[in-house]
């Protein structure tokens, strides 16, 4: 039975604005929520303020303009410095996987033989109430060393001896937090998951040594990673940790972001340990960037591997500023995930990841990403027998240079009649999923989290809104009779294909898909809109 907040807690600092469960009262204690309090009130209008200069950036490149490398900061990045030394249990990285922080997975995750388990409260988790408490608690019980789990079958999970290294991923800085508020204003989503995850665990992981360690998503420039350093330093000192304990690692998978990776690294010096490939929300970025430019159209998102050539020079830009700086190149995801009962099917998928692991470690990449614990081995494999030593630290790329045209050139390739279509399914099945709590979902042997779906549907929007751009290889026009003639037809095939009832928020989310695709504009992220219809 819920529990009002107000009966659990005497706080003037913040205000939950849901009932509270009785298994979440020592997440969102008193000392939690006054922290809590004091990082918004300190942090929040900077924060506010950067959103408002993305709004004025994306303002700039609908007008015409293009992202640059910027001219006040040239001499930073013409400078020789480098990141603070790398910790012991972070050294080597070459194998990590990420997940929600659901607590079977949480187990399974540390238990996979990877060396680092990245626990995920942003696009790989649909942040339901519930979803985001019961992280929290899962996260501080494997801190602890005591979580277990019993599935329905009466199976026993609980940790091994050896574990994979913690490192945490609070939502970005656009998402807000609903159910608390200060002074009247709801919380950062980021600086929830942070501050409450810090609180808890901060003190037991720095005491073994242990970080704690994070990962930060969608920084668009070095101001918002600045703002990441000083947020992190409020929280060290109010625990009494030393500043610099908290140890980051950035993804670049912002467009705006892959011209600003020196200065993102400068930014957090002495606490980021590297940049990761971020691809898939990398790709959405340039589209979502470069919205208002017809020429920049993108063909079918099978065709937009990391082997054209924006996103080549992205990956090799991205390990020579890092290794140039004494940090780590990590790679991306590989979306593919074991196949059962067709053997066949299941060797091409596994074909698919080793080539994109052999890719990335010959690359000069230090580790990858993988999103199923039957993948760790396949990567393990690969990064083993071609990298002996921890990392590439030493693999200085100095023949690489970079322009902004390389960065933003458009890829050639077409769109099918049936990638439209998968396009609108993928949208339309994860949509569905997220709006019921799940926000990691296999379709079609793929894992398809917030990223993949956002491809989908910005790819949509683009198509229609640049019909000029690219049509199909048919030479049939995209139109949006079109669009709403797939999305009928994705409805019912999704409705008839799940037993023994169709998805709970199936309508509600053809109804907002349709809605952001035909828009005059772009969303910035389809689960801002998505975020009030979320029970």
């Amino acid at each position: 039975m819920a529990v009002p907040m107000e009966v659990l807690l005497e706080t003037p600092d913040a205000q939950v604005e849901t009932d509270l469960q009785p298994s979440h009262r020592a997440i969102l204690d008193a000392a939690t929520l006054a922290l809590l309090a004091g990082v918004h009130r300190r942090f929040d209008a900077r924060r506010r303020a950067l959103l408002a200069a993305r709004a004025a950036a994306q303002a700039r490149y609908d007008a015409g303009d293009l992202p640059d490398f910027r001219a006040d900061t040239r001499a930073l990045r013409e400078a020789e410095w480098t990141v603070a030394p790398i910790p012991a249990p972070l050294l080597d990285r070459r194998v990590e996987i990420t997940g929600p922080v659901d607590r079977k997975m949480v187990i399974n995750a540390l238990n996979s033989g990877a060396n680092v388990f990245m626990a995920d409260f942003e696009d790989s988790t649909a942040p339901t109430w519930d979803n985001l408490l019961d992280g929290q608690v899962n996260l501080r019980d494997a801190v602890a060393g005591t979580i277990t789990f019993r599935n329905d079958a009466g199976r026993e999970y609980q940790l091994h001896a050896t574990t994979a290294t913690l490192m945490v991923r609070p939502r970005g800085w656009h998402l807000p937090e609903r159910h608390v508020t200060v002074d009247g204003e709801p919380v950062a989503g980021a600086l929830f998951d942070f501050t409450v995850f810090a609180c808890h665990n901060a003190r037991a992981l720095a005491g073994r040594g242990l970080g704690p360690y994070f990962y930060l998503p969608k920084l668009q420039s070095m101001e918002e990673a600045a703002l990441w350093d000083d947020v992190m330093e409020h929280v060290e000192l109010a625990l009494g940790l030393a500043p610099g304990t908290f140890k980051v690692t950035v993804l670049i998978e912002t467009l705006p972001a892959a011209f600003q990776m020196d200065e993102i690294l400068h930014a957090l010096r002495r606490r980021c340990v590297g940049l990761n490939c971020g691809r898939w929300d990398y790709i959405f970025s340039y589209l979502k960037t470069l919205r208002a430019h017809a020429d920049r159209v993108l063909p079918a998102r099978g065709q937009v591997q990391m082997t054209v050539p924006f996103l080549r020079r992205y990956s090799e830009w991205l390990i020579h500023t890092c290794h140039r700086r004494g940090a780590f190149a990590m790679g991306g995801m590989a979306a593919q995930i074991p196949i059962k009962g067709d053997a066949a099917a299941n060797d091409a998928a596994l074909a698919k990841v080793r080539a994109d692991k052999l890719r990335e470690v010959t690359a000069g990449h230090d580790g990858t990403w993988v999103a199923h614990p039957a993948l760790v081995p396949v990567a393990r494999e690969v990064f083993d027998a071609h990298l002996p030593a921890a990392n590439q630290l030493r693999l200085r790329r100095d023949d690489v240079s970079i322009t902004r045209e390389a960065l933003l050139a458009p890829c050639g390739g077409t769109i099918t009649q049936s990638g439209f279509d998968d396009n609108v399914e993928v949208a339309l099945r994860y949509l569905a999923a997220w709006l019921d709590g799940q926000g990691c979902v296999p379709i079609r042997h793929l894992m398809e989290d917030a990223a993949t779906a956002e491809i989908a549907r910005a790819q949509l929007w683009q198509w229609l809104h640049h019909p000029g751009g690219l049509d199909f290889d048919d030479g049939a026009p995209v139109t949006t009779a079109r669009f709403e003639q797939a999305l009928v037809a994705a409805t019912a095939r999704v409705a008839a294909a799940c037993e023994p009832a169709p998805p709970p928020r199936l309508h509600a989310a053809a109804a907002l898909l349709g809605e952001l695709v035909v828009a005059d504009t772009l969303a910035d992220f389809l689960t801002l809109p998505a975020y009030p219809l979320l029970h």
